[in-house]
Parts: structure tokens; sequence; C-alpha cells
């Protein structure tokens, strides 16, 4: 899970990039009503999930009798994914599409209607992000990967075992013996560490993927027709990463939080996190916002994120450094395009305080799916 040299900066990112993309689900964002809007063509055939688009095939096919609502089943075969939100300035357009983590495994995401918006735009905005960068070249970044092996372990040789209650101890076998079987290398790892390593697995075995295939086949999609693409990002420049590791290995994480609702999540969650993924296959907006979503990554980002070190490397207020990031690209797209496509988490589209709200208060027009 963890084959990159920094781990705690590496961690840093991802646990942050999830909690932001994990953000839970608001009501209705009450400045965002549906406007009228002539309907989308229906979606063309596209093979795989991550393949990109085609020079010239965007031709109308229809959704196959297979694209149903499964329940807790998670649903395969080609799916037509999720309309697309619009926020309008003038004549100027920007075209967001709303990512959801896990989907479907096996689904074949029918992406045609969305290449075409990526075509036709003349800049994308790629999912905000957090960057951590060192003069360190590639050789002696390599030298790193022992620190970060040892930084994920817990301090003072301590077990799984010794940093959790026994009730939370006894949860964690259980599921751990589904998800995981007989490791015992997880049993030496911090409890956010092993929460996240758990997570995934479950995920993986209950026919869902963490894989980010919208943001894949955006990437893919604007590079294949040369359209400009924008990460809108906060970059931290780390002077000393051997340092900086050995002081997080010392460091003490307040992740029994996180631990405890990674448990709670994947012990009685997973059939939600299926009927939110089949609903985001299938294009239903409406059940995304209705369904409940229960959040450990918040916990989990705040556990890495809320202690001594990573307050002196300034990654302490970063979900709003993204945050404020992401507005100002977004701004400034609609500013200087005719037509602009972003990729955003949908939670946050969902949200009453999300940045779709931000933007209908400074006066832009929004339009939803």
């Amino acid at each position: 899970m963890f084959s990159k040299p920094w781990l705690f900066f590496l961690l840093a990112m991802s646990v942050c990039a999830v909690a932001f993309a994990q953000t839970p689900a608001a009501q209705r964002t009450a400045a965002a009503k549906p406007a009228t809007q002539s309907p989308a063509p229906p979606a063309a055939h596209v093979a795989a999930p991550q393949t990109p688009a085609d020079d010239s095939d965007f031709g109308e096919t229809p959704i196959s009798a297979d694209a149903v609502d499964l329940g807790t089943i998670v649903v395969g075969g080609r799916q037509p994914g999720p309309g697309l939100w619009k926020v309008r300035k003038g004549d100027h357009v920007l075209w967001i599409l709303g990512t959801q983590s896990p989907l479907p495994k096996r689904m074949q995401w029918d992406s045609a209607n969305v290449q075409r918006r990526i075509v036709e735009s003349q800049q994308v905005l790629l999912s905000p992000s957090l960057s951590v960068k060192s003069d360190m070249g590639f050789l002696r970044r390599l030298t790193l990967i022992p620190s970060a092996l040892r930084a994920r372990k817990n301090p003072d040789e301590k077990t799984l075992q010794d940093s959790v209650s026994p009730v939370q101890y006894a949860r964690w076998l259980v599921l751990k013996k589904r998800y995981i079987g007989s490791d015992r290398g997880v049993e030496e790892w911090r409890p956010v560490f092993a929460a996240l390593e758990l997570y995934s697995k479950a995920i993986a075995k209950s026919g869902m993927t963490l894989d980010a295939l919208a943001d894949d086949m955006v990437r893919k999609t604007a590079k294949k027709h040369d359209i400009p693409m924008l990460s809108p990002k906060v970059e931290i420049k780390i002077e000393d990463p051997r340092a900086a590791l050995k002081a997080f290995a010392r460091q003490p994480l307040e992740d029994m939080d996180c631990f405890t609702r990674t448990l709670d999540r994947i012990e009685s969650d997973l059939g939600t996190m299926a009927a939110r993924a089949n609903a985001w296959a299938e294009g239903d907006t409406e059940s995304l916002r209705d369904l409940p979503f229960r959040n450990q990554f918040v916990a989990c980002s705040n556990a890495i994120t809320g202690n001594e070190i990573a307050r002196k490397l300034g990654i302490a207020d970063v979900q709003q450094r993204i945050e404020t990031a992401w507005m100002t690209a977004a701004e400034g797209a609609l500013a200087k395009n005719a037509s602009s496509f972003a990729i955003l988490p949908v939670g946050q589209l969902l949200r009453d305080d999300g940045f779709l709200a931000k933007l209908a208060a400074k006066g832009y027009v929004i339009e939803e799916p």
C-alpha cells in the first residue's frame, strides 16, 4: 500500500485528498436550484471505463437493459454515469463532473457526453490536490524507503493490540479475518494505517474500486485532444524529509477516532456505499443526495494533520488552502474561457456550504443535472 518513498507526506496527501473527496453531502444547496436546460443527448458507447475518447466517434447509442438499480448489489456492464453541473457567468460556462468513491468495479462507463464537453472546452481543471516537494533527487529519495516503512509502525514497538481498546481489537480481528486474512505485518502498524488498509481491502472484496475512474478519463481525453489542464493545488516544501520522517516515527497520533469510525463504516455501511456507487453509475443524482453518508476520512485526516509536526510543515490548514486554490482557478477559468470543464467530488457539489453555493453567492448561475 505504501510503496512510495515518503510515507508520511504521501499519506498526508492521500488522506487529505480522500477526506476532501468524501466530504458528506448536505441537503440540497439552497442557492443552486435546477434551471431549465435542454436535455442531454443519449450517451455513446465507450468500450472500457478508462479508455480515452475516440477522435471521431461520439455517436449516440442507447443504454442497454442491464443498466438497472440492483440495490446493494453493485451494478456492472455499461452505465450512463452522472450528469454534469453547469456554472454560468454571462455567455461563459464551466461544466463540472461530480466524482464518487468507491465505484462499481465491473462497470463500463458510457462517458461520451462527458468527453464531448471536455473536447468543446478551452481548459480543464483537475481535482484539487496537495503537492509535497523537496530538493532531493530520485536516488536520494529511494534511500528514504526504510525510514518511511518504519514511520508507519507504532512507536516503541507496540502492536495494534497494544494501541487500541480490547473491544476495538476484537472487532478488528473479525474484520481483518474477513477482508485481509492472515497477514501479521499489519499488526505492527499505527491504527490509522491499519484502518486505511482494512478499508481498501473491504472495498475490493465488496465488488467496488477506489480507482479514480473519472479523473483518469478526464486526463486522458484532455491530453488526447490537447486541451490545457490546470491542477488547483497547494504545494508544501519539505527541506529535510529524512528528519521529518524520523520525527514522525516518534510522534504519537490521535488516531483512535479514525480507527473506530473505519470499523463502524465497514461493519454497517458497505451496503449504502454500494448503493451510492450504483447511483453514480446510473446518473441518479437524487439518490446520491438522499442516501445517508458516513465519513471516517475527516477523522483520519485530522490524525495526520493535527499533530505538531504537521503544523510545522504547513499541512495543518491544508483543506482551507485547497478550497481557496480551487475557487481561484474556477473563477479564473470562467473569466477567460467560453467553455471550461472541471472535476469535483459529488459531495462537495451537494453541500449547502460547498463550492457551488459559494459561486452562487457571488452571482454565478448554477444549473443542476
